[in-house]
């Protein structure tokens, strides 16, 4: 479900309330833990965290129109929280590393997708992990991995 929200503000405020508490806290753990040099903003209609124009200006290279380089992306959807996180899919030690992790943090089974982590049982999200996760990778990190891995 993406959101025609034009701020983060308006899309946590516009969220059911048993979602309200989970994203914000999500949301919270992203922005204490990312490196800095990325920004967020709305992106895809999720709340995005993404490389700004003037750190690395080619932007996303899909789509018509220039888009910054995304990197983590979260969600309330319809039956479950997602978290998006591009470096996780484009590094397979970083998966690897979030798969051996998680069962430390959840007792819940890892249900990941092709692109996106989602989480359920939404009073269960594995905070800590998540802020460790966004340690992991700088920005810098993430422009030399997506020109050498994915933009080719």
């Amino acid at each position: 479900m993406t959101s025609k929200a034009t701020t983060t503000q308006e899309y946590l405020e516009n969220l059911p309330d048993d979602r309200q508490k989970p994203m914000n806290d999500l949301r919270d753990v992203v922005l204490k833990n990312l490196p800095i040099g990325f920004e967020e903003g709305m992106l895809y209609g999720m709340l995005g965290y993404y490389v700004p124009k003037d750190m690395y200006a080619p932007g996303y290279h899909v789509g018509k129109e220039w888009t910054p380089l995304p990197f983590i992306n979260i969600a309330s959807q319809k039956n479950y929280i997602a978290l998006y996180h591009s470096g996780i899919y484009a590094q397979p030690e970083l998966m690897e590393w979030f798969k051996s992790e998680f069962p430390k943090h959840s007792k819940y089974k890892l249900d990941m997708g092709k692109s996106c982590v989602r989480f359920k049982k939404v009073d269960a999200i594995p905070l800590e992990l998540i802020g460790e996760l966004c340690r992991k990778m700088t920005a810098q990190e993430w422009i030399e991995i997506y020109e050498g891995v994915i933009k080719k």
